[in-house]
């Protein structure tokens, strides 16, 4: 057995930790599109950093990752749901404009402390505004876990950790006292 610590693996795949101030202040925002080389440039990088990531572990739930967990201060990040062959879904400059108030709380994990998992609370759908390189901009909805999964993004580009979300007197569990590794989200 390995002892090698998950957050330890992550550190040397790029990807910033907990304790950085990066991850505790909201993302530069992209003007597009006159910014778009640099949005592409973002994104680039994000998706070879997520490549990286999946040689080492399997996303059960799927998988996400924003700018400034690779110390990228802009507001961009990416999903790949968990669904074989779904397309990626890319955010620039994301903002939630409504949310469900039918909530549900699962088990979260976050790629910048990976040694736990804690359990978030979140709505089962969200209404996503956000950006295309051209400028323009769509409003897309997400739902159950690919909901979670964008929220927790898009947190990430406000400056939050699941952390922050959990509810008050509940800490995050040791990643070995986990049982759900490799299943899918229940709903």
């Amino acid at each position: 057995m390995s002892d090698v610590r998950p957050s330890d693996t992550m550190r040397a795949l790029g990807v910033v930790q907990a304790e950085a101030s990066i991850l505790h202040r909201p993302a530069r925002r992209f003007d597009l599109p006159a910014e778009r080389d640099v949005a592409q440039q973002v994104l680039g990088e994000l998706v070879a950093a997520a490549a990286r990531i999946a040689e080492v572990h399997d996303f059960a739930k799927g998988m996400g990752l924003a700018a400034p967990q690779l110390a990228i201060d802009r507001a961009a990040a990416i999903v790949q749901p968990a669904e074989e062959g779904a397309d990626l879904v890319v955010l620039l400059n994301p903002r939630i404009i409504s949310r469900s108030d039918e909530m549900d709380e699962q088990f979260e994990g976050c790629l910048s402390f990976f040694d736990v998992r804690g359990r978030v609370p979140r709505p089962l759908t969200i209404a996503v505004e956000h950006s295309s390189l051209d400028g323009s901009t769509t409003v897309t909805t997400f739902h159950q876990g690919l909901a979670r999964l964008v929220h927790h993004e898009i947190d990430h580009l406000d400056g939050h950790l699941y952390k922050d979300r959990m509810r008050e007197g509940v800490a995050p569990i040791p990643l070995a006292e986990y049982r759900q590794t490799g299943t899918a989200w229940s709903y």
